[in-house]
């Protein structure tokens, strides 16, 4: 008989398992799924940006007249880190574009701002001032760098949008 009870209590154990993975199947299966990715929301950097030329000791760079399609999703202005400025926005397309501006020593800014992206030789006219290009494996950049403060304009996006962004950027 004890060996009988062993037998038993195996068999109920397994088809309870298969019940409890057929209920989770079927709850799996009935369950909607949703795949999308979540929109990113919009932040409104006003406050910020309005703190940020307070303080700083640059005159600070944001975009202006860019369509709405460009979506500001980031924002941050750190004054006890070399007055580092950061903005960043999705492209129409999604692609990634930011900001970054700060007085650190472009030698050290400019590897962390651009991703280690590469300096090129190539360089763009925008809003009088010359740009540098950089390449990188993750982000492509613009780069001005000027007594006191340099500027990047980085990110995922297209070298013609990075050059947009530069181009909407201006400092009161």
């Amino acid at each position: 008989m004890a060996g009988t009870k062993g037998k038993q209590s195996v068999r109920d154990m397994v088809l309870s398992l298969g019940l409890i993975v057929l209920a989770a199947w079927v709850i799996y299966l009935f369950i909607p799924h949703d795949e999308t990715e979540p929109e990113l929301k919009r932040v409104d950097y006003r406050v910020e940006l309005l703190t940020a030329r307070r303080a700083a000791s640059y005159p600070v760079a944001a975009p202006e007249g860019l369509p709405n399609t460009w979506k500001a999703t980031s924002v941050r202005f750190r004054g006890d880190e070399s007055d580092h400025w950061h903005l960043g926005f999705h492209d129409p397309d999604g692609a990634y574009v930011a900001v970054e501006q700060s007085a650190e020593k472009p030698s050290r800014f400019i590897p962390d701002a651009t991703q280690d992206a590469e300096k090129t030789e190539v360089t763009a006219e925008i809003g009088g001032e010359t740009w540098t290009r950089y390449k990188g494996e993750r982000y492509d950049a613009l780069v001005l760098e000027q007594e006191g403060a340099t500027t990047v304009v980085a990110g995922s996006a297209s070298f013609a949008q990075l050059t947009k962004m530069a181009e909407a950027l201006k400092t009161r």
